[in-house]
Protein backbone atom coordinates (compact mmCIF):
# COMPACT_ATOMS: atom_id res chain seq x y z
CA UNK A 1 0.00 0.00 0.00
CA UNK A 2 1.26 3.31 -0.42
CA UNK A 3 0.10 6.51 1.66
CA UNK A 4 0.47 9.86 0.61
CA UNK A 5 -0.12 12.74 3.88
CA UNK A 6 0.09 16.42 3.54
CA UNK A 7 0.85 19.05 6.35
CA UNK A 8 0.99 23.04 6.41
CA UNK A 9 -2.31 23.84 5.95
CA UNK A 10 -4.09 26.71 8.66
CA UNK A 11 -5.20 30.38 8.39
CA UNK A 12 -3.82 33.26 7.16
CA UNK A 13 -4.63 36.69 6.21
CA UNK A 14 -4.73 37.84 2.62
CA UNK A 15 -0.99 38.57 0.91
CA UNK A 16 0.18 36.26 3.46
CA UNK A 17 2.01 32.66 2.38
CA UNK A 18 1.81 29.33 3.43
CA UNK A 19 3.66 26.45 2.73
CA UNK A 20 2.05 22.95 1.91
CA UNK A 21 4.18 19.16 1.77
CA UNK A 22 3.21 15.73 0.71
CA UNK A 23 5.01 12.87 2.04
CA UNK A 24 4.62 9.44 -0.27
CA UNK A 25 5.48 6.30 1.76
CA UNK A 26 4.76 2.54 1.34
CA UNK A 27 5.38 -0.54 -1.61
CA UNK A 28 7.04 2.37 -3.84
CA UNK A 29 9.38 1.41 -7.24
CA UNK A 30 9.18 5.05 -8.14
CA UNK A 31 6.85 8.04 -8.37
CA UNK A 32 5.96 9.13 -11.84
CA UNK A 33 4.01 12.85 -11.59
CA UNK A 34 2.88 14.58 -8.40
CA UNK A 35 0.98 17.40 -7.71
CA UNK A 36 -1.70 19.68 -5.68
CA UNK A 37 -5.51 19.86 -6.37
CA UNK A 38 -7.82 21.88 -4.01
CA UNK A 39 -11.68 21.53 -3.64
CA UNK A 40 -13.59 24.95 -2.41
CA UNK A 41 -16.73 24.75 -0.71
CA UNK A 42 -19.52 23.95 -3.71
CA UNK A 43 -17.36 23.49 -6.62
CA UNK A 44 -15.05 21.11 -8.02
CA UNK A 45 -11.84 19.86 -7.77
CA UNK A 46 -9.70 21.57 -9.90
CA UNK A 47 -5.50 21.29 -10.53
CA UNK A 48 -3.47 23.88 -8.88
CA UNK A 49 -0.02 22.57 -10.23
CA UNK A 50 1.72 19.56 -11.46
CA UNK A 51 5.47 18.28 -11.32
CA UNK A 52 6.95 15.83 -13.34
CA UNK A 53 9.79 13.43 -11.95
CA UNK A 54 12.26 15.17 -14.09
CA UNK A 55 11.22 18.56 -12.88
CA UNK A 56 8.82 20.06 -15.38
CA UNK A 57 5.93 21.81 -14.00
CA UNK A 58 2.34 22.81 -15.02
CA UNK A 59 0.06 25.68 -13.04
CA UNK A 60 -3.75 26.72 -13.04
CA UNK A 61 -3.73 30.25 -14.80
CA UNK A 62 -5.50 31.63 -11.33
CA UNK A 63 -2.10 30.76 -9.54
CA UNK A 64 0.84 31.18 -12.05
CA UNK A 65 3.21 33.17 -10.35
CA UNK A 66 1.95 33.13 -7.09
CA UNK A 67 2.42 29.41 -6.39
CA UNK A 68 5.33 27.37 -6.76
CA UNK A 69 5.47 23.38 -6.98
CA UNK A 70 8.63 21.79 -6.11
CA UNK A 71 9.88 18.00 -4.78
CA UNK A 72 12.29 15.96 -3.56
CA UNK A 73 12.28 12.75 -5.36
CA UNK A 74 14.74 11.11 -3.12
CA UNK A 75 12.48 12.06 0.17
CA UNK A 76 9.55 11.02 -2.37
CA UNK A 77 7.59 14.44 -1.04
CA UNK A 78 6.00 17.08 -3.11
CA UNK A 79 5.97 20.76 -1.76
CA UNK A 80 3.86 23.81 -2.33
CA UNK A 81 4.95 26.96 -1.98
CA UNK A 82 2.33 29.83 -1.51
CA UNK A 83 2.38 33.31 -1.50
CA UNK A 84 0.34 36.60 -2.03
CA UNK A 85 -2.98 34.18 -1.27
CA UNK A 86 -6.26 35.79 -1.72
CA UNK A 87 -9.48 34.41 -0.20
CA UNK A 88 -10.59 32.67 -3.07
CA UNK A 89 -7.63 30.45 -2.95
CA UNK A 90 -9.69 28.86 0.19
CA UNK A 91 -9.67 25.25 -0.40
CA UNK A 92 -8.93 21.56 0.93
CA UNK A 93 -5.74 20.74 -0.93
CA UNK A 94 -5.12 17.41 -1.97
CA UNK A 95 -2.15 15.86 -3.21
CA UNK A 96 -1.73 13.20 -6.08
CA UNK A 97 0.53 11.09 -7.03
CA UNK A 98 0.89 8.55 -9.48
CA UNK A 99 3.07 5.48 -8.21
CA UNK A 100 5.20 2.42 -9.59
CA UNK A 101 4.54 -0.63 -7.14
CA UNK A 102 5.05 -4.34 -7.58
CA UNK A 103 3.60 -6.70 -9.06
CA UNK A 104 4.68 -3.53 -12.14
CA UNK A 105 1.58 -1.36 -12.50
CA UNK A 106 0.77 2.57 -11.32
CA UNK A 107 -1.52 3.75 -8.83
CA UNK A 108 -3.41 7.24 -8.77
CA UNK A 109 -2.88 7.96 -5.19
CA UNK A 110 -4.84 10.50 -3.14
CA UNK A 111 -3.70 12.48 0.16
CA UNK A 112 -6.81 12.96 2.04
CA UNK A 113 -6.70 16.59 2.63
CA UNK A 114 -5.44 19.84 4.44
CA UNK A 115 -7.26 22.82 4.75
CA UNK A 116 -6.12 26.46 3.73
CA UNK A 117 -8.30 29.23 4.78
CA UNK A 118 -7.48 33.14 3.54
CA UNK A 119 -9.41 35.18 5.36
CA UNK A 120 -10.02 38.94 4.05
Amino acid sequence: QVQLVESGGGLVHTGGSLGLSCAASGSIISITDMGWYRQAPGKERELVAGITSGGNTNYAASVKGRFTISRDNAKNTVYLQMSSLKPEDTAVYYCNARVRVNPPRYLEVWGPGTLVTVSS
